[in-house]
């Protein structure tokens, strides 16, 4: 990966080069007639427009047919956005196969588990491990590299567009060959897929390669081996994909640098990006706010989990909403403020581009009724305006471009195997969600004014002082020898129910729960205690546990209990749990306790890390803060999680955006977001 942006040294509308964050949206000229253009030209020098994505969904108007190519109107957009200041991001077009392709290579579309095909019609109808379509896609993209490899305004390539987004599972016979591909180099030999696979459970025992097939729809459960590998096999499929377009790219066009979208937000779980990172020159992402009582502190957590997946390094908000979306049960329209907060919250967790949907609303299509940056009401209009506003300020927050994260204190370990596996069937409880549990937690730490870092990699867990690790499930032998490390080095950790469970073949560490955490946490359970839903549970300290409780025996020198079951099955006995370990500590909750319980209960986990809030304690809990550094200095990002206005005292530095009183505390309106620099040390 590299940690510049290429947008930001583009020439903007205004002719400067200078470092800065670039703004901008998808562009789909296709869309409208040609006398649109100029004006939307004219437009985007207006709202400080700096790049766009082009091309995303136009291989029908690039490619007509299988041998002929149109590629004037394109051409004429590139020079008019060139002539114009505006930068563009180059799609591949290779997002959505063409009527005529699909008519002619049926064989290229997805297949579900149940054996349906996935029909042309919308988008995305094609399987990643089809070679007739990767031989068409390949030949378009080579024909775009050529084609713009010397154009001005190319200053990236977007590669197809939300890989995966609706194709990421396919159980096609391309699927099944490739499958056995994969295993083939994962396991070598038939022997060691049977035992990791545990195929003497219900004489699934393979004696040949050509007897394995995707995990389909089946009689009873899947083995859940096998369904975990094939999600590994289905994130590695659509990388491989990703690959082969970048190859053509960097053959062509080497100075280049090669992007794709991905998807880092809610629900979408079937792409390993943190696997995906190094395969691209800078992580892009896509966002969209799911409104709910933690809507805004999922935005924090995307985009912080965003710039974990980036090593820290500033990243490319491809897309996301100027107001409503389209395609949720209801579409709520953004209030006032929400979109530049939402806009510049991704910006505090390092997003060095703030890009929407679209530029300019479509009149026609599945997405007419999703916002944009020029709504149907046209420029004359109230959110145009604030599209222009949030335009000026971040050509305000210029000095910010190129900036990465300072880590923070506590780092929030984000597992995607654990994630996976851990919410496959016929396991105690199918109530089980991943990612809400480390929302919680996430949203707890907002709550006290902590900032935390959501990281991806198992390396590095030294930087932090506390490090929790919720629903770990997925633990092979070298992660507990390092989190044992990670302890015994004065660190402190964290661990929640249904961690520790299975190693990297989804097999049961065997001697009792929390299997490979076991001696580190000094607890041990010889059974779960799922609850059924709407059942909860109290404890002594007060709080209220749903979800899941654990029949615990306390085992290890030095364990205290820190809280016990006050009533249910396990009443007595221990709830959550901490045992020193060397200079640091390893703590298990056993319960589900919701970010308030969590909020309750964090001071009592992070007093022995010694780790507080950096806010003045007026703010806690009311005001987000995210820290971004350069060689110039740190740039304090504080923003307002209340509908109310909240004053800051105590905090020096020169105002970037924002508003100080009289006696110099910070005043940040409802939903706003002020950004303080201040030189280091």
């Amino acid at each position: 990966m590299i940690s510049t942006l290429p947008s930001r040294n583009h020439r903007g509308p205004d002719g400067d080069r200078s470092p800065r964050l670039a703004y901008g949206a998808d562009y789909n000229p296709e869309q409208w007639p040609r006398e649109v253009w100029e004006e939307d030209v004219r437009l985007m020098r207006e709202a400080g427009v700096t790049i766009v994505s082009l091309g995303i969904f136009s291989w029908a108007r690039v490619q007509p047919a299988r041998d002929a190519w149109d590629f004037a109107w394109l051409d004429e957009v590139m020079d008019l956005l060139h002539d114009g200041g505006v930068g563009v991001d180059l799609a591949t077009a290779t997002a959505s196969p063409p009527p005529w392709l699909t008519t002619a290579h049926p064989e290229i579309l997805p297949v579900t588990e149940r054996g349906e095909t996935l029909w042309p019609g919308a988008r995305q109808h094609w399987r990643p491990t089809s070679p007739v379509f990767r031989e068409h896609a390949l030949r378009l993209v080579r024909a775009m590299a050529h084609r713009y490899a010397g154009h001005p305004a190319l200053v990236a390539w977007h590669i197809s567009n939300e890989l995966g987004c609706h194709n990421v599972y396919d159980y096609s016979d391309d699927a099944a060959r490739a499958f056995r591909d994969w295993l083939r180099v994962r396991y070598t030999t038939l022997d060691a897929l049977n035992h990791a696979w545990g195929t003497s459970f219900w004489s699934q025992r393979y004696g040949d390669w050509e007897q394995i097939l995707p995990p389909r729809l089946a009689a009873s459960h899947p083995n859940p081996t096998q369904q975990l590998d094939f999600k590994r096999f289905s994130s590695d499929a659509l990388k491989e994909y990703l690959r082969a377009e970048r190859a053509v790219l960097r053959e062509i066009t080497p100075d280049v640098p090669v992007t794709t979208n991905f998807m880092v937000m809610g629900g979408t779980r079937g792409m390993n990006y943190p696997d995906w990172a190094d395969e691209i020159d800078f992580v892009s992402n896509d966002h969209y706010v799911r409104p709910g009582p933690q809507d805004r502190d999922e935005l924090s957590f995307s985009a912080n989990l965003t710039s974990g997946i980036a090593g820290g390094r500033p990243w490319f908000l491809m897309e996301h909403s100027t107001s409503a979306v389209n395609w949720q049960p209801v579409n709520v329209a953004k209030r006032p403020g929400d979109l530049a907060r939402d806009s510049l919250l991704h910006v505090a967790h390092g997003a060095d581009a703030v890009c929407f949907f679209q530029w300019r609303q479509s009149a026609a299509g599945a997405e007419k009724y999703h916002s944009a940056m020029v709504p149907h009401a046209g420029a004359d209009s109230d959110l145009f305006r604030a599209v222009t506003a949030l335009g000026a300020t971040l050509r305000t927050l210029a000095p910010v471009a190129g900036s990465e994260r300072e880590p923070a204190p506590v780092g929030v370990l984000y597992d995607w195997e654990s994630w996976w596996a851990s919410e496959q069937g016929s396991h105690p409880t199918s109530l089980l969600d991943y990612r809400q549990e480390a929302l919680d937690w996430y949203s707890a730490l907002l709550a006290l004014g902590i900032r935390a870092d959501l990281i991806t990699t198992r390396s590095g867990l030294d930087r932090y002082r506390l490090l929790i690790a919720p629903v770990l499930h997925v633990v092979p032998a070298e992660l507990a020898e390092e989190l044992t490390r990670f302890t015994e080095q004065g660190g402190h950790l964290v661990t929640t129910y249904f961690s520790g469970v299975v190693d990297e073949n989804d097999h049961v560490w065997l001697g009792g729960y929390p299997g490979a955490l076991r001696e580190l946490l000094g607890i041990r359970i010889e059974e779960f205690g799922p609850l059924l839903a709407g059942r909860t549970v109290e404890l002594d300290d007060a709080s209220t546990g749903s979800l899941w409780t654990d029949r615990i025996t306390v085992t290890g020198p030095g364990t205290e209990v820190l809280a016990r079951y006050r009533t249910g099955t396990y009443a007595g006995r221990a709830a959550i749990t901490r045992r020193r370990s060397g200079g640091g500590s390893a703590a298990y909750v056993s319960t589900r306790l919701g970010a308030d319980g969590l909020a309750s209960l964090l001071p009592r986990l992070l007093a022995p890390a010694g780790v507080s809030s950096e806010l003045p304690e007026a703010a806690c809990g009311r005001v987000e803060l995210t820290v971004r550094q350069n060689p110039r200095g740190r740039f304090l990002f504080l923003v307002n999680r209340t509908d109310d206005e909240v004053p800051v005292p105590g905090l020096d530095g020169e105002l970037l955006t924002g508003t100080a009183g009289a006696d110099g505390t910070l005043l940040l309106r409802p939903r706003d977001v002020a950004v303080l620099r201040q030189p280091h040390g």
